[in-house]
């Protein structure tokens, strides 16, 4: 084991600069996914005759494949249909497509964990069934999804690391470059990468219980 030898300038500014790719890659991802499973999870819950179905089906179908199935898709096959993608978008398009289906049933599903009493009341109100979804049934539905959404995130930016199969520099794969260079940096440079991760995500978890806390 060769500690100095491992975290050596060069060595620290290259992990870092994969680093850097993953925590970029991970909040685009993110705010795509969001925005993206937000409307489609809602959609499904107003079950709108034929949208609704076609989405399930999509969800359905894209929660069940691999992840890394997907990234291969976006970066070997879609050229193939004419839409050729870089690594980075290839990326960030893999990722937000899978996540999005995810969090699309955590948002169906924290809707419709909303007593439909409510929903009755507010429309015996005269309230719009609009109205009832955007300030009866929203508020209350975005408190019980906090906790999963997040885990979502924080899965996503984990398997940011699964992009090293179609060559993104992120984290894992400058790490894996500085490790090829002498098998001596293998314990400190895993080390240090399981502390970037711990990092990150302990960070979102606190963030996620300040939320929880604050709502509650």
């Amino acid at each position: 084991m060769d500690i100095a030898g491992a975290f050596s300038y060069h060595n620290l500014i290259f992990i870092m600069k994969g680093f850097g790719i993953t925590l970029w890659i991970a909040f685009v991802a993110i705010v795509l996914s969001f925005v993206l499973g937000s409307v489609t999870g809602t959609l499904r819950y107003m079950r709108i005759p034929v949208v609704s179905q076609i989405l399930g089906v999509l969800v359905e179908f894209i929660r069940n494949l691999p992840l890394l199935l997907i990234l291969f898709f976006t970066y070997f096959a879609m050229p193939d249909v004419g839409l050729k993608l870089g690594v980075m978008s290839s990326a960030i398009v893999g990722l937000a497509v899978f996540e999005a289906a995810m969090i699309s049933e955590i948002v169906r599903s924290g809707l419709s964990s909303i007593p439909k009493g409510q929903v009755e009341a507010a429309r015996s109100s005269g309230l719009t069934y609009m109205q009832t979804v955007w300030h009866i049934v929203l508020p209350q539905g975005l408190r019980r999804m906090v906790p999963p959404i997040v885990s979502q995130f924080i899965s996503l930016l984990k398997d940011t690391s699964l992009a090293i199969v179609i060559s993104l520099p992120e984290l894992m794969h400058n790490s894996k470059i500085v490790i090829a260079q002498d098998f001596n940096y293998t314990l400190p440079i895993l080390a240090l990468v399981a502390v970037l991760y711990f990092v990150v995500n302990y960070a979102l978890s606190l963030a996620a219980r300040r939320l929880e806390n604050k709502w509650g």
